[in-house]
This record gives structure tokens, C-alpha cells and sequence, in this order.
């Protein structure tokens, strides 16, 4: 699945679309140019079950490392996500 992004004035999402469905999202917010908030995800039942989640996730790791910023994981999901893979810790902002 392709995970996708869009911002707009420090508001953002990482999610997946699938024939032009918004079928998983997870939500952020931009509080610096070096620090981003999780604040939400959501995974429908059509995708239940297949990592989906994990993939919004890692998407934003791979955009943070990518663009030198930290992540604060408010969102329960993404807070447990990097509670479980150590390799994450290096843009965890703590």
C-alpha cells in the first residue's frame, strides 16, 4: 500500500487512499519546522489487520529522519509503536 502525505499550515496527515477513499490516516501537527505532534490514528475495517497502522507510522520516521525532526507521539497507537521498535528512538522526541 502507498502510504501518502499532505500539510497545509503546519497540519498534516500521512494516509492511504484507495480508489479515492481515504481508508487510513494519521493525523499531525507541525508545533516547529523540527517537531512533530501525532495526534491521531485511524485504520479502517477494510484495512484491519494489515499492518496498516505500523505503515503510517514508519512513514513518518522516514519523513522526520529525512527532514530533521523529532516526534512527539501523543496518539496512543503511534506512542505504543515506538514503545515496541528501538529503532525509532532517533527521532523520538523525549
Amino acid at each position: 500500500m502507498l502510504v501518502l502525505q499532505k500539510e497545509d499550515h503546519g497540519a498534516g496527515m500521512f494516509y492511504i487512499d484507495i480508489h479515492n477513499e481515504t481508508l487510513a490516516k494519521m493525523v499531525y501537527t507541525m508545533e516547529s519546522p523540527h517537531r512533530m505532534i501525532i495526534n491521531h490514528t485511524e485504520v479502517e475495517v477494510e484495512l484491519s489487520g494489515k499492518n496498516t497502522g505500523y505503515q503510517l507510522v514508519h512513514a513518518a520516521v522516514e519523513y522526520a529522519r529525512e527532514h530533521n525532526i523529532k516526534i512527539v507521539p501523543i496518539c496512543p497507537f503511534a506512542k505504543s509503536v515506538f514503545e515496541k521498535k528501538a529503532e525509532f528512538v532517533d527521532v523520538l522526541n523525549k
